[in-house]
């Protein structure tokens, strides 16, 4: 051993003793290395004013109720069944889960944001508590390193923003290392392994398969083993599936109230879904794509978000067969806890490659970013498998265990910084109608609080409601958030009865006054109406930006007349993004108006006299 070398255990040495003698305080300090970026996030986002709009929006409306008598039951409004009476995603855990934080920071748009924050933190202990359990020290600190990975890879907007695609991010690997430790013998890990699962399948339905798959192989394990010693395998059993039962009472509580029942609309549409399937072939070359290391992992070193990339199946197709070799490898010659890892990543990758050729629609990116943290752990597993090896051949060469847990401490280390330095640049979601909404909605108040127009004043009834050019509705539920924040008892049409949920929902003959955001051509409409006051106007457009806007609509205009598409001309100033999914847009078509929806409409807000109910034909 060389003085270098003698130099390097030596420090390692001491700092496995440090923190041998510290457990708690160690942990902490690990915890908080890994979640660093994710706090300058948050204190970054605190600087600049935010508006949640659609489904964030929807997001809040239900937070905000937790806890009343509107305590939400199912989870948030999804692509099930028929608009406006679509389904939901199965359950409301990630409501219950971000309220507490939401409240102690003073029911902000900000404050959902750091409730997000802190179940990604809760996640990253888990995981990190986990690792320890598993393989002591060295274990928290290679897990450390995975999640310092895992985060930077999802990026600063996906985890900072309360989204139920992205909020089980971080979870997911909670339930990948629970399942793995179930199967290396820690049988009480079943419990944060049907919590975690749960919580993920939840909130967004493509984990439900996923998370059913994990706990049936942790399920599995335990009664495979169920004649070793350790605790009574029955009793594991009970606890977590009885846990698992009380975690699920809510939607179960739904499907007994109602008729249809949130359950039942989902077993209708994924039983019978709208579409066929993307089909094998497609699913498995989505799935080589998210095994693409050399995007995912490797792309880190210039970036952050490298998991929101593009990836190519080839590159994926190579590291698939990397991990089969070394899983082949380690059924020789790894170690139960290693053989249990390959397992979980086995296990992952079919289900993962069986939902994907299950999906039907548009593939959207938000629908598999979870695979990511199967592919980290193959990756894993393969330099884990290659280290035994190597051990096996050059026993004397080989790194002990305490210069690995330095080496992968300091390896989290400085990525974790890497993302925290990155993320100092946070920004909002939807900014651009995040800031629309804070331009509007305060002299919106002012006006109601004056009585202009319609307007009875503060304790008044307000309907708000909306025509909305390219962003299909998504200001008009972001005002509604903020006047409803501000203590306005304001209601949607009750066409809207789902996504605002019920309560949010009135017939116009309820209502004082209406609030009514216009946007695009719809503006003009509603100066023409006598008996509307328009109380603010907004247009974020420079002029530059605006004669940009009105020669593009020239030219898409006179396109769209000359292949023969006159029906939709009048589209172009009333539903720019509704008109996006018409099949006869040509490839120009769909340049020219991405880039009208990106350069975005004036807004105004006018308050007029509610419409009369069941007049299909009211503004």
């Amino acid at each position: 051993m060389t003085s270098s070398d003698r130099a390097r255990s030596g420090f390692a040495r001491r700092l496995v003793l440090f923190a041998a003698g510290r457990p708690l305080a160690t942990g902490a300090a690990v915890v908080a290395v890994v979640v660093l970026p994710l706090v300058v996030a948050v204190v970054a986002l605190h600087a600049r004013s935010w508006y949640p709009v659609l489904d964030l929006a929807m997001t809040e409306f239900r937070v905000r109720d937790v806890g009343t008598d509107r305590t939400p039951l199912i989870g948030l409004p999804g692509r099930i069944g028929t608009y406006p009476d679509q389904g939901s995603h199965p359950g409301p855990l990630s409501f219950y889960l971000l309220a507490p934080t939401y409240r102690l920071f003073g029911s902000s748009s900000w404050a959902l944001e750091t409730a997000t924050v802190a179940i990604h933190v809760a996640a990253v202990a888990t995981a990190i508590w986990l690792g320890y359990r598993r393989l002591g020290w060295p274990g928290a600190a290679l897990v450390a390193l995975v999640m310092a990975l895992v985060l930077r890879g999802y990026g600063q907007v996906a985890l900072t923003q309360p989204w139920n695609p992205y909020l089980p991010l971080l979870a997911w690997m909670v339930v990948l290392l629970a399942a793995w430790s179930v199967l290396d013998g820690d049988r009480w890990m079943l419990v944060p392994l049907v919590v975690a699962a749960s919580y993920g399948a939840q909130t967004h339905v493509p984990y439900l398969p996923l998370g059913v798959g994990m706990v049936t192989l942790g399920g599995g394990a335990l009664l495979w083993t169920r004649r070793s010693p350790g605790p009574p395998v029955g009793r594991v059993l009970a606890v977590g599936l009885g846990l698992g039962a009380v975690l699920w009472l809510p939607p179960v509580v739904d499907q007994i109230r109602r008729r249809p029942g949130n359950m039942h609309t989902l077993v209708e549409h994924f039983g019978s879904p709208p579409d066929d399937p993307i089909g094998v072939g497609a699913g498995l070359r989505l799935a080589l794509r998210h095994l693409d290391a050399w995007a995912g992992l490797a792309g880190q070193l210039t970036r952050t978000g490298s998991f929101i990339a593009p990836a190519a199946a080839w590159r994926g197709a190579v590291v698939g067969l990397a991990w089969l070799a070394a899983a082949a490898v380690a059924a020789r010659i790894g170690s139960r806890a290693l053989r249990a890892l390959h397992g979980v990543v086995a296990t992952g990758l079919v289900l993962g490659a069986v939902s994907m050729a299950r999906i039907f629609g548009r593939p959207w990116y938000y629908l598999t970013l979870w695979a990511w943290s199967v592919t980290t752990l193959a990756v894993v597993a393969i330099a884990w498998t290659a280290l035994v090896w190597w051990r096996r051949r050059q026993p004397s060469r080989a790194p002990t265990g305490r210069v690995l847990a330095a080496g992968l401490a300091g390896a989290a280390i400085v990525t974790s910084l890497a993302s925290a330095v990155a993320f100092t640049n946070a920004h909002h979601p939807e900014e651009r109608l995040s800031d629309a909404i804070g331009a509007l909605s305060g002299d919106t108040y002012a006006a109601i609080v004056a009585g202009n127009g319609a307007a009875v004043g503060p304790d008044g009834r307000y309907l708000v409601r909306w025509s909305d050019v390219a962003d299909i509705g998504s200001p008009g539920f972001g005002l509604l958030d903020e006047l409803e924040r501000r203590g306005l008892d304001v209601a949607a049409d009750t066409y809207f009865h789902v996504p605002v949920t019920p309560a949010r929902a009135e017939p116009r003959a309820w209502a004082d006054a209406q609030i009514h955001l216009a946007t695009g051509g719809y503006i003009e409409q509603w100066r023409a109406v006598t008996d509307a006051v328009e109380v603010v106007t907004y247009d974020p457009r420079s002029l530059d930006e605006r004669a940009e806007y009105a020669a593009v609509r020239a030219r898409f205009a006179e396109r769209l007349t000359g292949e023969g598409l006159d029906d939709l001309v009048d589209l172009v100033d009333t539903n720019l993004f509704g008109m996006s999914v018409d099949p006869r847009l040509s490839a120009a078509d769909h340049a020219d108006l991405a880039r009208l929806i990106e350069l975005g409409q004036p807004m105004a807000v006018f308050i007029a006299p509610p419409p009369a109910d069941g007049d299909p034909d009211a503004l």
